[in-house]
């Protein structure tokens, strides 16, 4: 082996043991750590064992933990403890049982005493000039040793992987990110699938209607699965999401993967356009109303803005079916996809309450970044207006409105339901809305996990966002 493969294995080894370390510091890096690696992790407490016996940290454990008892230091520290208890009791006026008090007081006690007898031999192993060995330090010395590394390897290739993750500061950003949103899906789910197993609809009788008879009844739960216990039927669900394969809806047996995929894209296009126009619109008039605080222009459109937060959907959607398709006969009533200009009253319902809360956010938002300090230094420095502004205040300003955007599309997502009604928009919001009348639990919960999945992602990339925008988030991301 040469000096730069061995200069090269050495800092890997380094690089290993700095982040193993690291991760052990956060007690959920640590347990996913320790059950990725478990042969290597066995392997590593063992030996930690094994030295910290002959490195005397046990011995001196034992003679100081004698040192103290004999001294009578536990029992001062319960008399202490019980004299304290007794004391508030008193304060409070509150009368426990005798063996109520002696209990908490000896919990206390071993508490402080465990305290005392750790600091104690961190004092002696001092004196003796000999350091607490952790386990992290055991792996770290075993690391240096290419046998162990290259042996570790293969059992602990899940581990390296994990630690490689952990290392890259935006990597793991990403995947915690990720798996924040995999666990609110699967939250999701277990929620509504609680809800609708514990309604006291029945799905058979719904549909069989009321002349059905019992063993029909019976049969077609049989046949759904509806006669199971909740733990197998929440399983079955479970695995449906994790397959892709959420079964067959109870009203026209079709499945409930198919209908959705013909149905979703309907409503995450017309979400996603209207999110779109009405960001295009929001931002410049958010922006020139701050810039313009108090004027003619600043009121106007602070004005219209506030209309738009008020108006119903519902009502706003008739109004223009009314005016511009039964007066004007300018454009379809119904939504048709065949159809480009039937999609212009449904996307400006949908986009107006956008507008006008991401128009708000903008304008207050940018109103406290251009008071602040460095703007008025960039504008000290002679640079021009518009680059002040749309550099350095808007470039701040940023993370609030693309928090507004996020929750605010999540909303249009998961609330077109009723603009759906309105124009007969077959979409996953008017799926769920008719679904929900049996109930028809699979057709639900598939609407309401597709759902829970856009939503997730959409968070996703609004955390990503914050990171691109903000030099802050990046910092912290670097030093987490």
């Amino acid at each position: 082996m040469t000096g730069q493969d061995l200069k090269m294995g050495n800092g890997i080894t380094d690089w290993a043991a700095a982040v193993y370390r690291k991760m052990l510091q956060h007690p959920a890096y640590r347990l996913l750590l320790l059950i990725a690696g478990a042969p290597v992790s066995a392997f590593v407490f063992a030996v930690y064992l094994y030295r910290k016996a002959r490195h005397g940290y046990r011995r001196i454990e034992k003679e100081t933990r004698e040192e103290l008892l004999q001294a009578g230091s536990m029992d001062k520290l319960l008399a202490e403890a019980l004299d304290q208890i007794q004391r508030k009791q008193r304060f409070f006026g509150q009368t426990p049982g005798a063996d109520k008090t002696e209990q908490e007081a000896r919990r206390i006690a071993a508490a402080k005493f465990k305290e005392q007898l750790a600091a104690r031999v961190l004092e002696r192993l001092s004196e003796e000039q000999q350091g607490k060995l952790t386990f992290s330090d055991t792996f770290d010395s075993l690391l240096k040793r290419p046998a162990f590394f290259v042996l570790s390897l293969l059992p602990g290739l899940l581990m390296y992987a994990i630690m490689a993750l952990y290392a890259n500061p935006y990597v793991k950003y990403i995947t915690e990110r990720l798996f924040m949103a995999i666990l609110v899906i699967f939250g999701v789910a277990f929620l509504v699938f609680t809800i609708l197993y514990i309604s006291p609809m029945n799905p058979a009788a719904n549909l069989l209607g009321e002349t059905a008879t019992a063993e029909q009844i019976a049969a077609f739960n049989q046949l759904y699965g509806l006669d199971q216990p909740y733990l197998v039927q929440l399983w079955n669900t479970i695995k449906g999401i994790l397959t892709f394969d959420l079964g067959r809806s109870f009203a026209g047996n079709e499945s409930v993967t198919t209908a959705i995929a013909g149905k979703f894209p309907v409503t995450l296009t017309l979400t996603f356009i209207s999110t779109l126009i009405a960001v295009l619109i929001a931002l410049p008039i958010g922006i020139i109303s701050a810039t313009r605080p108090g004027s003619f222009f600043d009121y106007t459109f602070m004005f219209i803005a506030l209309l738009g937060l008020s108006i119903p959907n519902f009502w706003q959607g008739l109004i223009f079916i009314l005016n511009f398709s039964i007066k004007l006969s300018w454009l379809p009533a119904t939504y048709n996809p065949q159809n480009a200009l039937s999609a212009i009253m449904p996307i400006v319902v949908l986009g107006t309450g956008l507008t006008a809360a991401v128009a708000r956010m903008t304008r207050s938002s940018t109103l406290e970044v251009i008071h602040e300090d460095y703007i008025t230094t960039a504008r000290a420095k002679g640079l021009a207006r518009r680059h002040v502004i749309w550099k350095h205040a808007v470039g701040n300003a940023l993370i609030p409105i693309i928090t507004v955007i996020g929750l605010q599309f999540g909303a249009m997502l998961g609330g077109a339901a009723v603009t759906e009604k309105v124009f007969n928009i077959s979409g996953i919001g008017s799926y769920i809305v008719d679904k929900q009348f049996i109930p028809d639990i699979p057709a639900i919960m598939g609407g309401v996990v597709y759902t829970a999945i856009t939503i997730s992602i959409i968070n996703v990339i609004v955390d990503l966002l914050y990171a691109f925008f903000d030099p802050r988030i990046r910092s912290k991301m670097k030093q987490y």
